[in-house]
């Protein structure tokens, strides 16, 4: 079942790359390059996410621009946000983390 949810996210992640690379190049970037980059470091991020069981990837968004990843979303737990910054730490070609993940403990409904 775990193997089955982190193929189809990486399935995800991998077709909102390709569809993103015709895009225009957003405000603040200098090249089609390096938005091609930052899309890459974004994919990269939540594939990781996906594969690790401590991290939600449906729960946490990531943004990348020029090396900066941008974490925002909700954990959890606060080892669920630090887990979340190390891991995007570890993604090749990340040059900062911006960890904006909000820890909010489950309610019990």
């Amino acid at each position: 079942m775990k193997n089955t949810l982190i193929a189809a996210m990486a399935s995800v992640a991998i077709l909102a790359t390709i569809s993103t690379g015709g895009c225009a190049v957003t405000s603040g970037q200098s090249s089609v390059g390096e938005y091609v980059d930052d899309a890459t470091i974004a994919t990269r991020v939540k594939a990781r996410f996906a594969e690790d069981s401590s991290v939600s990837a449906m729960r946490i968004q990531v943004e990348a621009l020029k090396g900066t990843v941008q974490l925002a979303g909700f954990a959890t737990s606060q080892s669920e946000k630090d887990r979340a910054g190390q891991l995007a730490r570890g993604v090749p070609d990340v040059k900062e983390v911006r960890n904006n993940i909000i820890v909010r403990p489950p309610t019990n409904n």
